[in-house]
């Protein structure tokens, strides 16, 4: 079964992204700021990571910087799902290697479809694109 790692400093944002993927027939593995993302990204190998950039000890972007340079976990999706819809933000994780970008607050439904869409492979490039962009 596949793993999604869930990495946010809020309990409730966990536990909210963890139900509104709960229909995609996946673990979860959850860490509360970007040093335990990094732990449990080798103890749980996921398929899917959705990670927020605001957190202690360590940024959001920083793990996606450590995930694109690490050869094991180099072509894992990333989803960022953060507070911060400013461009300079947007622009900063796309080009650290986001595969998409979405703000808080969320809509279920869309996180769901988009992650179920990197989970099997066939997220299109017009659909990261927008998803790039939406609020």
């Amino acid at each position: 079964m596949k793993t999604i790692l869930v990495v946010d400093d809020s309990p409730t944002i966990r536990r909210m992204v963890k139900v509104a993927l709960a229909d995609l027939a996946v673990e979860f593995s959850e860490a509360a700021s970007g040093l335990e993302a990094i732990e449990q990204l080798t103890l749980t190998h996921p398929a899917l990571m959705v990670l927020d950039l605001n957190m202690p000890d360590m940024h959001g972007l920083e793990v996606l910087a450590f995930v694109r340079r690490h050869p094991t976990y180099r072509t894992l999706p990333v989803i960022v799902l953060t507070t911060r819809g400013d461009e300079v933000s947007r622009d900063a994780a796309t080009k650290a290697g986001a595969t998409l970008y979405l703000t808080k607050p969320f809509v279920p439904q869309v996180l769901a479809e988009h992650a179920q869409s990197l989970l099997a492979g066939r997220l299109s490039a017009d659909a990261q694109d927008e998803a790039r962009v939406e609020h």
